[in-house]
């Protein structure tokens, strides 16, 4: 599969008179961590359901690798409470054979689990569960919206590291979008600042110092950063490219 994975171009959208997105241009290379940030309302999970085709763009055009295979962990999934399922059930949903299930759950740490229903998982467990089921289709492509959304600040630094693991055994590429900017800025080999349209993108480092993130996140943004700074076994270039037009409520 030779190209990016997923390319985008001039994408945008607008419901109802609302324009959520504009001129939206992004590329998601094969074995690179790829994270989109921005505050509340800025149109993360939107681009996202475009990029993976749950949604239709307005405008613009997604050109996705030949045969692209994708694996998403959305942000939360309802259960029905009043019809309980197994574990080892839902993973059956895939079509996945049982020694395939169990060596998934064993890769994201949750070896055992397969009898425990799932409404009774911890938040950290079902995470994982999502990710084992994700992993199950085998992808090119791992798209997490929020996956560590509701853990503490131990487990989500153990959940992305998990996600920096896999990449470099199956050398998937990853989009995901948070709100944990430190941790996952520091597992990113890429990230783009989103408020409606792209204000920067580069490596962490650079955009941390870029004043549209700043703007965003306030100036005590780089200085966390740097603590969960590590270096990458490669490099997708150093560069940084800002659009001076922002105009943001850092309380957004």
């Amino acid at each position: 599969m030779s190209g990016p994975l997923l390319e985008a171009k001039g994408l945008g959208l607008a419901i109802g008179g609302h324009r959520i997105l504009s001129g939206v241009n992004l590329r998601v290379e094969r074995g690179e961590i790829l994270t989109i940030v921005g505050p509340n309302g800025s149109g993360k999970t939107t681009l996202l359901k475009l990029l993976i085709g749950a949604v239709r763009p307005g405008e613009g055009e997604i050109r996705r690798a030949r045969g692209l295979r994708i694996g998403y962990v959305p942000q939360r999934l309802a259960i029905d409470h009043t019809l309980p399922i197994t574990v080892e059930r839902f993973l059956g949903l895939t079509g996945a054979e049982a020694g395939a299930r169990r060596a998934a759950l064993v890769r994201v740490g949750s070896k055992g689990l397969q009898d425990r229903q799932m409404i009774d998982l911890s938040g950290g467990q079902f995470q994982r569960v999502l990710l084992a089921q994700a992993l199950l289709r085998k992808p090119d492509l791992l798209v997490l919206d929020e996956a560590a959304q509701g853990l503490d600040q131990p487990g989500i630094a153990q959940f992305y590291r998990l996600i920096e693991e896999i990449r470099s055994e199956i050398g998937c590429g990853v989009l995901m979008v948070s709100h944990d900017l430190h941790v996952v800025m520091s597992a990113s080999d890429r990230v783009i600042c989103l408020n409606g349209h792209i204000c920067c993108e580069g490596t962490p480092l650079v955009v941390s110092t870029t004043p549209e993130y700043r703007a965003l996140f306030g100036l005590g943004s780089e200085g966390a950063l740097a603590l969960y700074q590590h270096k990458h076994d490669h490099s997708h270039g150093d560069g940084a490219t800002g659009h001076h037009h922002l105009h943001a409520d850092p309380g957004a």
